[in-house]
């Protein structure tokens, strides 16, 4: 698989779990996101968007990264611009760093919105700010996760959910159906292998992985 992380400009903080999970990837930056390059250690491959967020410190910090700059009058956002970047590259594996949190409330919902629809098109998703991970829930398959037990987690619905089953759950879960905004499935904890199957509907899964908390 081609993997590739996508610099956004939410909270970020770097964790070990985070390394790994970059491993790898190719990395582009969309805006004021490039400053989580700094953090992390990494030198992306492009720095994409219309740079209104961009101030001369980090113009200076990342002048060596390839930029394609577009006008603030646009259609797009810039992470969204990115994410396309990725996938005309052959991205069929995409990592949102920084996907969370931030000043803008409605780019964080955006960015769920656009992890669905891509997961839903066949590229793979993973939300992360380091603190937390979201995962797309797709109907018809089983995903296992590797979470530690105690990891707290939720199955945010964004549809009337059929068929929803938790295991290696503390509150299990068998072909439930969840009603679009309800609060039934959020605040539950890992244990043991935690594994989520879904027949129908659009749903999230968004943990906070324990190995964070003990840093």
């Amino acid at each position: 698989m081609t993997r590739f992380a996508i610099l956004l400009g939410g909270d970020l903080v770097a964790t070990p779990r985070l390394a790994g999970q970059l491993e790898h990837a190719r990395v582009i930056a969309a805006d004021s996101g490039i400053r989580h390059a700094s953090v992390l250690g990494i030198v992306p491959e492009l720095w994409t968007g219309d740079f209104d967020s961009v101030d001369d410190t980090l113009r200076q910090t990342h002048g060596e990264v390839p930029t394609e700059i577009f006008s603030a009058d646009k259609d797009k956002t810039d992470g969204e611009l990115a994410i396309d970047a990725a996938l005309a590259r052959g991205a069929d594996e995409l990592i949102l760093v920084g996907a969370f949190g931030g000043t803008r409330a409605d780019h964080a919902f955006l960015h769920l919105a656009a992890a669905l629809r891509l997961a839903e098109a066949g590229t793979q998703c993973l939300l992360t700010s380091g603190q937390q991970e979201g995962t797309p829930l797709l109907p018809g398959t089983a995903r296992s996760f590797d979470y530690e037990d105690g990891t707290l987690f939720s199955v945010l619905p964004f549809s009337d959910l059929e068929g929803l089953t938790l295991s290696g759950a503390k509150w299990p879960l068998s072909d439930r159906s969840v009603p679009f905004g309800s609060s039934l499935t959020l605040s539950n904890e890992v244990r043991d292998k935690l594994s989520v199957t879904l027949q129908s509907g659009r749903a999230l899964l968004i943990a906070h992985p324990v190995s964070y908390f003990r840093m």
